[in-house]
């Protein structure tokens, strides 16, 4: 059972909330899954997503690939959710951190990150949801610091609903482990005091 750690609503009416559990269990519109740019959903949230979600959501993540081609920090890809609870997901592409073994990809890390959780958000707008779960983009095998990675996660989501109409009102962070969560919970009550 996915518990509820903390929450606030923003100054624009939405309600965020910081969630201990796991995302493939989430009764939001949508989920965010943790992609590659070739939406091969092997381990982590991916896999997890898969495991619980059926093999439909690799087949359509597949087709999108080969309509699209691969996918973008600033764009991600969609697929149904298949078996889990979540109408659709949203498949986001984060940063690997450090990435010096490609060149053209390599640096801007917090930009890239911003962006993949910007383009969730719109993703999400386009198919009308009215609430999105996120994982913890990119601090697993992406290795991105947790703190950072949580703060600059924090400020993309708040921004982009300053800047966007929406029908989006519920925005959870769902964390699976225990030094995620203590990384996201010491950046919220740095920000917010609670």
């Amino acid at each position: 059972m996915n518990q509820v750690l903390v929450e606030r609503v923003l100054s624009t009416g939405q309600t965020i909330q910081i969630v201990q559990g796991d995302i493939t269990a989430e009764t939001t519109d949508a989920i965010v899954n943790a992609a590659n740019e070739y939406l091969q959903h092997g381990a982590g949230v991916a896999g997890a997503i898969i495991r619980r979600g059926g093999q439909v959501i690799q087949q359509e993540s597949d087709a999108w690939v080969r309509k699209h081609g691969t996918v973008s920090h600033a764009r991600p890809a969609w697929t149904s959710g298949g078996n889990l609870p979540a109408k659709y997901v949203i498949h986001a592409v984060g940063p690997v951190w450090g990435d010096t073994q490609n060149a053209s990809a390599g640096g801007d890390e917090d930009n890239k990150l911003a962006a993949a959780i910007n383009g969730s958000l719109k993703v999400a707008d386009e198919l009308k949801c009215t609430s999105i779960s996120f994982p913890a983009i990119s601090t697993g095998i992406f290795g991105f610091p947790k703190e950072r990675a949580a703060g600059i996660i924090f400020d993309s989501v708040e921004k982009y609903f300053s800047q966007h109409e929406s029908r989006i009102k519920l925005i959870r962070l769902v964390l699976f482990d225990e030094s995620t969560i203590d990384a996201f919970l010491k950046i919220w009550r740095m920000d917010h005091g609670s």
